[in-house]
C-alpha cells in the first residue's frame, strides 16, 4: 500500500470522517423527506404524484481527495466540508418538466432551505446536449446537542432527460473505445430527440388536463 493509499484509509476509519459522511446522510434525509411530502402534496392537489424516482449518493473518497486537489486544497475534513458542494447529492425524477421547476420552487421557499447555487441546464442545456436542474443549498440537521448546516447538491430531471444522462454515461466512459466525434453527435442528436419527446408529452398531458376538466365541467352543468 502506497503513502496516499494510506491516508486514505487512515481518514476513512477516523471517527471525523465517520461522524462528517453520517451528517451528509442525515442532510440527504432531510432533504428527500421533503420532496416525500411535496410529492404527497401534489399528489392530492394534481391526482398524479410529480415525482417517479429519487436516488441518493455519498461522493467517495476518492473523488472527494481528486477535486479537492485539483482545486489546490489540503486533503481534510475542513477542507471537505468547507469546498465541497456536491458530497451528498439527491437526484429526483419528475414526470413532466413543469414538475422540475414546481418542485423546486416549492423547496427553495421553505424558510429552512438556503440556496446557494442553481444551474439550469434545461434552459440552456451542455453543449454535449445534458439537460438537468441543479441546485446547491443548505438544510439543518438536528443532533442531541446540536444543529449543523449540512450541503447538499439536488438535481431535477425528468424520465427522459434521466434516460438519456444514464446512458450517455454508461457509453461515453468506456476505457477501451476512443469517443469519436460522430458518437458525440449522434448522443447530442438523441438528446434533442429526447427533449422533444418531453415537450410533446407536456403538450399532451395539458390537453388530457384541459379534456378532463371540461368533461367535470359539463357534468356538473347537467346535474
Amino acid at each position: 500500500m502506497d503513502k496516499e493509499s494510506a491516508l486514505e484509509q487512515a481518514l476513512k476509519r477516523s471517527h471525523g470522517f465517520i461522524a462528517l459522511m453520517a451528517y451528509y446522510k442525515c442532510a440527504i434525509m432531510e432533504i428527500e423527506t421533503k420532496f416525500n411530502v411535496l410529492n404527497e402534496e401534489f399528489s392530492l392537489q394534481f391526482d398524479r404524484n410529480p415525482i417517479n424516482s429519487i436516488k441518493s449518493r455519498l461522493k467517495d473518497l476518492v473523488s472527494m481527495k481528486d477535486k479537492l486537489e485539483r482545486k489546490g486544497l489540503p486533503f481534510t475534513l475542513k477542507a471537505i466540508e468547507d469546498n465541497l458542494n456536491d458530497v451528498a447529492g439527491l437526484r429526483v425524477v419528475c414526470s413532466f418538466t413543469e414538475d422540475v421547476y414546481m418542485l423546486a420552487n416549492a423547496l427553495l421557499e421553505q424558510d429552512d432551505i438556503t440556496l446557494i447555487s442553481k444551474k439550469d441546464y434545461i434552459a440552456n442545456p451542455k453543449p454535449n446536449g445534458y439537460r438537468s436542474l441543479h441546485l446547491i443549498v443548505t438544510v439543518p440537521i438536528f443532533l442531541a446537542h446540536e444543529k449543523r448546516i449540512m450541503k447538499v447538491e439536488i438535481q431535477l430531471r425528468t424520465i427522459a432527460m434521466d434516460f438519456w444522462a444514464s446512458l450517455e454515461h454508461q457509453l461515453r466512459y468506456k476505457k477501451e473505445v476512443a469517443f469519436t466525434e460522430d458518437m458525440m453527435q449522434e448522443l447530442y442528436q438523441c438528446a434533442e430527440i429526447s427533449a422533444d419527446l418531453d415537450r410533446r408529452m407536456d403538450a399532451l398531458r395539458k390537453r388530457v388536463y384541459f379534456a378532463e376538466s371540461n368533461a367535470l365541467r359539463d357534468g356538473g352543468q347537467g346535474l
